[in-house]
């Protein structure tokens, strides 16, 4: 499955929904579940379509294998049909992929943690400043806390702070944590993965390099942006994590070609050390960091006002955005 967050119209105006990729199309899962329910005569499938098949996927994911089952139930059942019936009191279950606007998967993560997974970007990263790898990075994998209400999705503009002149793209990919967990064992922590997606950790690589140089952070280097999309990918339609080839194109030209399924630490094991004593909620946004290749700073370029980015991941689809203007008047962050 591939689910979705859209902006879409309905009777009620704009409304945010979660959706499910489908016959070319964005399938309604709260009005699916709806619909399911009403046509196995069950009374109560207001109320119980609002339980089990929220509107949000946060709210999805809260509930749990009951909601998976009834979203499943729902397309087996639509698939056995010659069209696309109306769902409850006429409302639409299926909208055209132009008539809505793609939002991030999970526009509100409970949490965002970002590691440092791919050695040949660590390597490079300490190349430029002289140094090797420290040795604690291969003892254990290494993250910072991102901020989780400055998510953007697919096609929206990444915002120019007025702060920095050095903006950079970071290719990335993602989990959703799909189930709570408290000291996950590497074997089981795969099957707490609800699905993978793609990320752009935007960057100011001169406020970056400045709070690193105080072995803190990053902070305002990060904070001001994250984009996750395009859609959530459930597990089941990957069948190699080890083999993810990868690219970047800037204004249509190809900066990289890379793989983003070559990690030194893999999902497993990230999952596993944030969850030492440490509860995991359904939610909460694990990503790799940046895979090998896959950002400006080790190409040698930056991005520049107005570039559109295109990461591409195979089977997890591409996540465009484009760059904005900086404001005119520059914002120094430090007082003289």
């Amino acid at each position: 499955m591939r689910l979705v967050t859209v902006e879409l119209h309905t009777v009620l105006g704009r409304q945010e929904r979660l959706g499910l990729l489908w016959r070319g199309g964005v399938l309604d899962v709260h009005l699916a579940g709806a619909w399911f329910l009403q046509a196995q005569g069950e009374a109560s499938w207001r109320s119980l379509g609002d339980a089990l098949a929220p509107h949000t996927l946060r709210g999805f994911l809260a509930v749990g294998d009951r909601a998976w089952k009834l979203l499943s139930d729902a397309v087996d059942a639509l698939e056995s049909l010659p069209h696309v019936p109306q769902g409850p009191n006429g409302s639409r279950l299926l909208h055209p992929s132009d008539e809505v606007r793609y939002l991030s998967p999970i526009p509100e993560p409970s949490s965002l943690r970002d590691f440092y997974a791919f050695e040949e970007h660590v390597r490079t990263g300490f190349a430029k400043r002289g140094e090797d790898i420290p040795a604690a990075w291969y003892e254990l994998p290494v993250y910072y806390k991102g901020n989780h209400r400055t998510i953007l999705g697919p096609d929206a503009e990444v915002p120019w702070p007025r702060y920095t002149t050095e903006l950079d793209f970071e290719l990335e990919l993602a989990v959703v944590i799909g189930r709570e967990g408290r000291n996950i064992s590497v074997s089981d922590a795969l099957t707490y993965v609800a699905g993978y997606t793609l990320m752009n950790d935007i960057s100011a690589r001169d406020i970056q390099r400045k709070e690193m140089a105080c072995r803190l952070g990053p902070a305002k280097g990060k904070d001001f942006a994250t984009v996750l999309g395009p859609c959530l990918v459930t597990p089941d339609e990957i069948p190699d994590l080890t083999n993810l080839p990868a690219t970047v194109r800037v204004n249509g030209e190809l900066w990289s070609e890379t793989n983003a399924g070559n990690p030194y630490w893999n999902f497993a094991q990230m999952i596993a050390h944030v969850s030492m004593d440490e509860t995991l909620y359904p939610g909460d946004v694990i990503a790799s960091g940046t895979v090998g290749r896959g950002c400006g700073l080790e190409l040698g370029r930056l991005l520049a006002p107005g570039d559109r980015v295109e990461l591409a991941v195979d089977g997890l689809g591409v996540l465009r955005n484009q760059v904005g203007q900086p404001s005119q008047e520059a914002l120094p962050i430090l007082r003289d």
